[in-house]
């Protein structure tokens, strides 16, 4: 098994987004990050799973909400590495990222 690593600007994207659901619906952002969260767990298991977006990320549909986790596979040190989880209408956003040190680096 895999463990998961997540950027911190990962973090934030999470947390962003389940406060504009709680702001929709009490409890929403709870039930999201629940599901994040069931997501990664997965990925723990069997990190390729999903194929290849963009070079070396690779992208976890959720499948309630319509977001998606972005990750890369770390072989040597058997990490998955969480680098954004975004809705899926920004997924393009994400392949103009800078990249630093092997990894996309998510600046705001």
């Amino acid at each position: 098994m895999y463990k998961a690593v997540m950027l911190p600007v990962a973090k934030q994207d999470i947390a962003e987004a389940a406060r504009w659901y709680n702001s929709k619906r009490e409890k929403l952002g709870k039930r999201f990050t629940l599901h994040v969260r069931q997501k990664i767990n997965l990925l723990k298991q069997n990190p390729y799973v999903s194929a290849n977006r963009y070079d070396e990320v690779r992208t976890a549909v959720l499948d309630v909400f319509p977001f998606m986790i972005h990750y890369i596979i770390d072989v040597r040190q058997k990490l998955t590495v969480i680098v954004a989880v975004l809705h899926k209408s920004q997924s393009r956003f994400v392949e103009k990222r800078p990249r630093v040190s092997g990894f996309v680096v998510f600046e705001r």
